[in-house]
């Protein structure tokens, strides 16, 4: 299994991106999916997970009700939708995967690892 995120890049606070990961190597629906970031100075921190048929999400407090997740498994692609970004959202963002069905949103159970996509919120 490989993941490629992208879809990173500057926006202005208050502004949108949405992120983009790609499962290659096995159908996408047997894999829940997770997005994590990384902001400098600390420790990778959970963002939100979705469900392997895409029926449950949960998400981190600090971007619930900003972010959705969500996923086409026949397009092998889970998203992250970012609304009214904030500068402390500023981090390097990465997609993980899982072969259970079940939302997981501990890191240390993800399997798989993108290379991740910086997001940038910045006046």
């Amino acid at each position: 299994v490989q993941l490629q995120a992208s879809g990173g890049g500057l926006v202005q606070p208050g502004g949108s991106l949405r992120l983009s990961c790609i499962l290659s190597g096995r159908a996408m629906n047997s894999y829940s999916m997770g997005w994590f970031r990384h902001i400098p100075g600390k420790e990778r921190e959970f963002v939100a997970a979705i469900r392997a048929n895409g029926d449950s999400t949960s998400y981190a407090d600090s971007v619930k009700g900003r972010f959705t997740i969500s996923r086409d498994n026949p397009k092998s692609t889970a998203y992250l939708q970012m609304n009214s970004l904030k500068p402390e959202d500023t981090a390097l963002y990465y997609c993980a995967a899982v072969a259970t069905t079940q939302v997981v949103v501990l890191e240390g159970n993800y399997d798989y690892w993108g290379s991740g996509t910086l997001v940038t919120v910045s006046s």
